[in-house]
């Protein structure tokens, strides 16, 4: 009358060892869509704003502190003007935002 507990699970057990991990799979997919690859666009975008620093920019930090980028060193730092003739040390990832881009000189 009732089925057993054994019986259940054997019936349910025939299916396709392949089609068990398709809800695996595409959970991944999702998960990959809508969180990984739209890090990954905006980690490049900030890594783009950062490579194209120059002198004169006027840029916001992690910190939140406006400053005008007064120096572009070598070694992944930047050293920026907070104040007048207040200058900062700063590393380069550290930029938040570019308020404002000076345009470079023409050549002409």
């Amino acid at each position: 009358m009732f089925a057993t507990p054994a019986y259940a699970q054997a019936a349910g057990a025939g299916g396709n060892p392949i089609m068990q991990f398709v809800p695996l799979i595409l959970i991944f997919v999702i998960m990959y869509m809508l969180l990984i690859r739209p890090q990954q666009k905006k980690m490049k975008e900030h890594q783009k704003m950062v490579t194209e620093l120059r002198r004169g920019d006027q840029i916001v930090t992690q910190g939140g502190i406006i400053a005008k980028v007064s120096k572009v060193k070598e070694d992944n730092e930047l050293e920026i003007e907070i104040a007048e003739g207040t200058k900062v040390r700063i590393v380069r990832s550290t930029v938040a935002q570019v308020l404002s881009k000076t345009e470079p000189a023409s050549e002409g």
